[in-house]
């Protein structure tokens, strides 16, 4: 019997979905219990492993300016 990783696991859920169903995994995911958070890990890694500079700059901007309109905890 084969043991995948917790990775491994949500890559083949994840794969050969199409565009709107890649939406509703990451909408699904966002806001529920935090179960959920290393799978949008997963995602996150996935996504930044295979982008640019520039686009990995926009991300890191868009974060810091959402942080920056939160309240503080």
């Amino acid at each position: 019997m084969k043991t995948l990783s917790l990775r491994q696991a949500i890559i083949q859920r994840i794969q050969n979905k199409s565009n709107e169903q890649l939406i509703e995994v990451v909408d699904g995911s966002i806001g529920s219990d935090e179960m959920a958070l290393p799978g949008l890990g997963v995602i996150f890694e996935m996504i930044w492993q295979h982008i640019d500079e520039q686009q990995k700059h926009d991300l890191a901007s868009a974060l810091n300016e959402t942080l920056a309109n939160k309240p503080r905890i």
